[in-house]
């Protein structure tokens, strides 16, 4: 009897831990098995692996099993490793241009580069760690735009340019026009962000459809966000959506969608050298155009870089064209709803007022227009949520052509 007993009490023991829950860790609750099912979907197996000074992790993945080809639109997809057309007639060297007088363009430098690269047909991919994902809101929405932040935009403001909560633009754009692409030298700094749930970033922004439900918009340039990266550098990122931000999209290799197609370097990874406050000024090219023969938009950075593409069969509106193209930058005020301002800066973190050397900086301003050629932009315009938070000044002429300096430092006399 005794034997029955014990045995029966053994099954239900092992009843009780079959139908106990996985373990739950993370500031949000996630599940352990929620977490370790998401990072094995987005860290595919690597040929080679390179630990970066600043404590990433960069994964050489074989460039057919990275995670854009896990999307349903393209599960038979081709992966075209170069475009058929490029507006730039000549590719120049790689380089992050240096504007001081006295020095030379710097090579285009991301940290992980010093122990290593990453062999021919893989990929360069940040892993992702599960401390990244108890950062999120979720486990789903990791990589995502917060969809809670995008509202609908006020009559004034400029067609892309959502009200969002929190959400601050300084920026220049043209918009109702047919645009195949945009380019842009951006300035580099490294933003001081108040807060772990707020960003700064500076980027380029090529849109299209109705942007208060099913906006298409492809988005470049570098980003400080410690929620995402768990630190404050400066990192090199993209962003896509094809429905306004609700449910597709995320921001470099975190979902699937963008096609990369280069070995050396990695989205999402830190880039340097940064520019300093009344000394050497550095700046990265960014362009993104279509290909006219396949319909893919194009992301190049530097002047060589060619780092991949997102499939025209992502998007609806973008399979044709871009109706309005932005430049500028964009921070996170967390603290809106409270009626106060984050000290999270803009660009430099200084007024565009104060110019070269101190405020940061977009010059070189240009679009694709239908005849695939780059050219300066006409009837470009400025718009800032408040400016005097963050401001924008343009100008136009000379060696920058079409350019502007904006950002500032959030919270200061004139913005409470």
């Amino acid at each position: 009897m005794a034997k029955v007993v014990s045995f029966s009490l053994a099954l239900l023991m092992t009843v009780v831990v079959i139908l106990t829950p996985s373990a739950v860790s993370g500031e949000n609750g996630f599940s352990d098995l929620k977490i370790h099912t998401h990072l094995k979907r987005l860290n595919k197996p690597a040929l080679k692996s390179i630990k970066s000074p600043d404590g990433d992790i960069i994964d050489c993945v074989p460039v057919t099993d990275q995670p854009a080809l896990s999307h349903p639109l393209l599960i038979n997809h081709t992966v075209q490793m170069t475009p058929s057309f490029n507006p730039e007639s000549v590719f120049g060297e790689s380089k992050v241009s240096s504007n001081t007088k006295n020095q030379q363009s710097s090579a285009i430098s991301q940290l992980w580069h010093v122990n290593g690269k990453c062999p021919e047909n893989t990929v360069p991919i940040r892993r992702t760690t599960k401390q990244d994902l108890y950062r999120a809101s979720s486990v789903e929405k990791f990589g995502m735009k917060n969809q809670k932040s995008i509202l609908k935009r006020k009559s004034y403001e400029p067609a892309s340019v959502l009200t969002q909560n929190g959400h601050q633009h300084a920026i220049m754009y043209v918009e109702d026009g047919v645009f195949y692409g945009a380019k842009a030298k951006i300035n580099v700094w490294k933003p001081n962000v108040e807060m772990p749930n707020e960003f700064s970033l500076a980027q380029i922004w090529v849109l299209g459809g109705n942007f208060n439900s099913d906006l298409n918009s492809i988005e470049a340039g570098w980003q400080v966000s410690p929620q995402l990266y768990g630190d404050s550098r400066t990192r090199l990122f993209t962003y896509w959506t094809s429905d306004a931000y609700q449910g597709t999209g995320c921001y470099n290799l975190l979902c699937s969608g963008f096609v990369q197609i280069n070995r050396e370097i990695a989205m999402g990874g830190s880039i340097s050298p940064l520019s300093n406050f009344g000394d050497s000024q550095y700046d990265i090219t960014i362009l993104i155009w279509k290909d006219p023969k396949e319909g893919h938009w194009w992301l190049q950075f530097g002047e060589k870089y060619i780092i991949g593409y997102w499939p025209a069969s992502l998007f609806s509106y973008l399979s044709e064209s871009a109706s309005m193209i932005e430049w500028g930058g964009e921070v996170v005020n967390s603290q809106s709803e409270e009626g106060q301002h984050t000290t999270t800066q803009m660009g430099s973190g200084r007024f565009a007022e104060e110019g070269w050397g101190k405020a940061s900086y977009f010059k070189n301003i240009q679009v694709v227009d239908g005849s695939n050629e780059l050219r300066s932009p006409e009837n470009l315009q400025v718009f800032t949520d408040q400016e005097n938070c963050y401001n924008v000044k343009s100008g136009s002429g000379g060696s920058w052509g079409s350019h502007f300096y904006y950002g500032g430092p959030g919270r200061n006399p004139n913005c409470p």
